[in-house]
């Protein structure tokens, strides 16, 4: 579903070019939940961001559905983003929109009728749990809330691919553990594909079926969550399973403050 092929980025900076990512491979099936864990400035936030082309890589491929997008252009890589959702950390939800307003924004970009744009929000509204909340504005809700109209917008425009960069780290335990259950629920009902950005070990092991570690912008370690878990290969690997152990009955906030 998403192949991921000798993928390098870089920035320019004062101080010269600076390596964000450097030979990222990596093969994502269709309709599962990966998973890609890092420390801050590791480079999982700019690699997502290649995933859909919000950065374009220096070399390398990312291609969707067999489709090639890093060779795509102008209205082609346009129609080919619709198939690629993505929710964010700090939810990005427009203040002065209703959450209807909010979720059928991509609707109308797209190009969708009154009818269907109506008929859509409704549906993607009931899959989220907000049916009772479209003509409330983002400041009455919740931050879970406010979460759930980030997915209901990544997925209005019925993408193949959802990304999701952070998106449980400002939320607390229970409600983190709500929208992991939904996303869950959104792939298991829809069969889209979910790329999860994280810095926190128990989300993979929630709801994860395969991961990739990344440390200093590469690929140090990837396969099967439960293989990450018990026979961790590389030190990062080992160095994030540690911190799980030792704090997995602890302060959860105290623990992500340390693996970022």
């Amino acid at each position: 579903m998403i192949a991921v092929k000798h993928l390098n980025k870089s920035y320019a900076t004062r101080a010269g070019q600076v390596s964000a990512l450097q030979d990222i491979n990596l093969h994502i099936e269709k309709g599962e939940i990966f998973g890609i864990i890092g420390a801050s400035g590791a480079g999982k936030s700019t690699l997502i961001r290649c995933l859909n082309l919000l950065e374009r890589p220096d070399t390398g491929s990312v291609e969707v559905g067999g489709v090639a997008i890093t060779d795509l252009k102008g209205k082609q890589l346009r129609l080919a983003r619709r198939r690629i959702g993505m929710i964010f950390q700090q939810f990005n939800l427009l203040e002065a929109k209703t959450v209807y307003g909010n979720v059928a924004f991509p609707l109308r970009v797209a190009g969708f009728s009154k009818p269907e744009t109506k008929r859509r929000v409704a549906e993607i509204l009931e899959l989220v749990g907000l049916s009772d909340k479209a003509d409330v504005y983002p400041s009455q809700l919740s931050g879970g809330q406010k979460q759930r109209v980030g997915i209901a917008r990544a997925l209005a425009v019925e993408p193949a691919v959802l990304l999701s960069d952070e998106a449980t780290s400002a939320l607390d335990p229970q409600t983190t553990h709500s929208i992991l259950e939904l996303l869950q629920d959104i792939n298991r009902k829809l069969q889209i594909t979910i790329v999860l950005i994280t810095h926190e070990m128990d989300v993979l092991r929630h709801i994860c079926d395969n991961a990739a570690v990344i440390e200093g912008g590469r690929i140090v370690e990837s396969g099967p969550v439960e293989q990450l878990f018990y026979r961790p290969e590389s030190e990062t690997a080992k160095q994030f399973v540690n911190i799980f152990n030792y704090y997995k009955d602890g302060n959860t906030q105290e623990k992500a403050v340390i693996m970022r």
